[in-house]
């Protein structure tokens, strides 16, 4: 009998992960499959925690549905488009219209699609570290190189211009922004978004924000659109329906571009061909988007004390100033909370054998810090969409845990102490 040939997998994906999804989240199904309950906080999906989107959207593209059944045109529906400009023009942005708006299939294909549009292999692109692990892989898929620039847990994740300038080189194509932060919940500065802004500029950038929590802010948090700032280079604003207004499944997000659109006519053409060859994104889902932007900002309610989300927030806060063992830069924005580990207290901390640990003893999934592209092993995301009584359950479990490491000292948990404060050097 003939053997079987071994089908490899592209050497393109050698450095791509994504390990929200990854053998984590797989390994928890198997749990749930075994009759296990288990409380997933590693990703943020409203509608898993009993958020609903808006009323008034479902029923825009109830009445629409009609309307859905072709395709439409590659960047989008005119109506979605027009909304999109009349929230960017709302906010202070000005010199766009519908011709500069691109519809896509979420977020994430945006993401894709734009850097696509722009990389040769071996183009640099400026990355936060920590960052959506996405744009990391996108940039890696479309032939470019990674660049990430620290955004450290001292400085509340905000990131050093200085700091960022000295990694700028002749192949440097493009600067990623994401604010508010996620995975830190991190809101940067007026002053620091400027200064990103003027080397930008400086530098011939493109600027691409990921603003999908634009709306999500806390405690007086100011949120200062990108494109506001951005006048003498190429800026791209990502944002859409999954987060602000909970419609993870309707996959509905927009990319628009403001600042030198002329002198960028070649890379939006370029970028509308690739938007031809996918045809369109998804065209119902597209009909709820005048109605969430023009309508009633519900989230503001869930941000505001007393809302749901902040109240989970402030849990999350305070079981972190109750332990022992755990640390947090406040998130002033998004619907996560990055939380390290002080490994003088635990310093063999691992935070990929912590989440396995977890996971297998006390049936809660969080996502490793490492997931995010940090050189450091002391840190988890957990999301903020649960409500405070279950939130303060499973601190309660994570504290058992860390319990539990401290009493087995010297040993102390799992066994990579010493690649922690390796890895944290990198930084200093």
């Amino acid at each position: 009998m003939k053997p079987e040939t071994r089908i490899r997998p592209s050497d393109s994906l050698h450095n791509v992960r994504y390990e929200i999804r990854g053998n984590l989240a797989r390994r928890a199904h198997e749990l749930e499959r075994q009759g296990y309950e288990i409380v997933s906080l590693n990703i943020g999906n409203p509608k898993a925690f009993g958020f609903r989107t808006p009323e008034t959207m479902r029923l825009a593209m109830i009445e629409n549905l009609p309307e859905a059944e072709g395709y439409c045109h590659q960047k989008g529906i005119f109506p979605a488009r027009e909304a999109v400009v009349m929230q960017q023009q709302a906010r202070g942005v000005t010199g766009v219209t519908a011709e500069e708006v691109f519809i896509g299939n979420g977020v994430s294909e945006l993401i894709d699609l734009v850097l696509r549009a722009l990389l040769n292999s071996g183009d640099e692109v400026l990355v936060p570290s920590p960052d959506y692990p996405l744009w990391t892989a996108a940039v890696t898929l479309n032939g470019g190189r990674v660049v990430h620039y620290p955004c450290r847990p001292e400085n509340g994740f905000v990131p050093d211009p200085e700091e960022l300038a000295a990694l700028v080189t002749p192949r440097t194509r493009a600067i990623v922004i994401i604010n508010p932060n996620n995975p830190t919940g991190a809101v940067y500065p007026r002053p620091v978004l400027e200064a990103l802004a003027r080397l930008a500029e400086r530098s011939g950038l493109i600027v691409f924000s990921d603003e999908i929590y634009d709306q999500m802010v806390y405690d007086g948090a100011e949120f200062v659109p990108m494109a506001t700032l951005v006048r003498d280079t190429l800026c791209a604003t990502l944002s859409g329906l999954s987060k602000v207004y909970r419609a993870c499944g309707y996959r509905v997000g927009w990319a628009v571009f403001s600042g030198r659109t002329r002198a960028a006519a070649e890379y939006l053409s370029a970028l509308e061909l690739l938007s031809s060859l996918r045809l369109c994104s998804n065209v119902l889902a597209q009909w709820a988007v005048q109605t969430a932007l023009g309508g009633y900002q519900s989230v503001k309610d869930l941000v505001s004390p007393g809302g749901r989300l902040y109240e989970s927030r402030r849990t999350l806060l305070k079981a972190v100033e109750s332990s022992r063992f755990l640390e947090l830069a406040p998130p002033q924005g998004a619907m996560y909370g990055f939380v390290g580990v002080d490994t003088r207290e635990l310093p063999a901390f691992d935070d990929q054998k912590f989440a396995l640990d977890l996971l297998e003893q006390k049936h809660v999934l969080v996502a490793p810090g490492v997931s995010f592209n940090v050189p450091y092993r002391n840190h988890f995301r957990v999301t903020t969409l649960p409500d405070a009584a279950m939130l303060r359950e499973v601190f309660a479990r994570i504290e058992e845990l860390l319990h539990g490491y401290a009493a087995a000292a010297p040993a102390g948990g799992p066994e990579a102490g010493s690649n922690v404060v390796e890895a944290t050097s990198r930084f200093k």
